[in-house]
């Protein structure tokens, strides 16, 4: 079994203003095994908490510890995390022009194992994984996101999940801007690796729209740049019906 500790982490970002605090003091452990869903408004430091811990160079650690078995992973780089076992699929997808799907992913499986996966297994895995999640074929030799709508981005975020197979998964708002049926392939293969890896999952949304699909163990508000409130399931629903005012003001 496998830990993700947070443990008071303070993360400021630099502005025209100087530098802003947005997380302040988040406490957080997940386990192998387990979901956690995060669920709070706009601008409550979700997406901040999600790059701090995948190592977003912008984001600036000021206190507190990022805990990977034990292990303070703070002054990892990005890359270094990965090979640790953290994945980030994140909310805006970018463009990597000149880099095909196919190069890509098997180039990232080769730095995050250390050594290049067996060819023919690789290719025989990268289809099923593409036909679970109806990718065409052709999206394979296609460069990175270049000209993908917002599901299909969205798809290739889960497919690289689904082909690294890492420890941690951290899906900052994969469901936002898809149609019901993307939003069920998603979730499907979400669904897939956590059950054939037994890995944890942090699924940040705004909506309980995919916790229909992706059934977390726990979820958890997030106001203000720290977790106001944790419980089970039954807080979606409660959050759903009525908002976050009372943790406002």
């Amino acid at each position: 079994m496998s830990t993700l500790e947070i443990k008071n982490l303070h993360v400021s970002v630099e502005t025209a203003e100087g530098p802003k605090q947005i997380l302040r003091g988040v406490n957080l452990t997940i386990n192998s095994g387990e979901i956690h869903a995060i669920m709070g408004p706009n601008g409550s430091g979700k997406s901040t908490l999600s790059y701090a811990i995948a190592g977003h160079p912008k984001y600036d650690i000021t206190d507190g510890e990022i805990l990977l078995d034990g292990k303070n992973i703070v002054e990892m780089s990005a890359d270094e995390r990965a090979r640790a076992g953290v994945f980030l699929a994140m909310q805006y997808p970018v463009e990597v022009t000149g880099v095909t799907v196919t190069n890509f992913l098997r180039a990232a499986k080769t730095a995050v194992d250390g050594e290049a996966p067996k060819l023919r297994e690789w290719v025989k895995s990268m289809k099923q994984a593409m036909s679970d999640l109806k990718i065409d074929d052709n999206f394979s030799s296609r460069d990175v996101n270049v000209g993908f709508s917002g599901g299909e981005k969205k798809r290739v975020e889960i497919l690289q999940l689904e082909m690294l197979k890492p420890k941690f998964a951290v899906l900052d708002e994969t469901d936002s801007g898809l149609d019901v049926d993307a939003l069920r392939l998603v979730s499907e293969g979400v669904n897939r690796v956590h059950e054939n890896t037994n890995n944890g999952v942090l699924l940040i949304t705004h909506y309980t729209r995919i916790l229909n699909y992706i059934k977390p163990d726990f979820v958890h508000v997030f106001v203000d740049g720290r977790v106001a409130e944790s419980g089970g399931p039954e807080l979606a629903a409660v959050l759903e019906a009525d908002g976050y005012e009372k943790y406002e003001g």
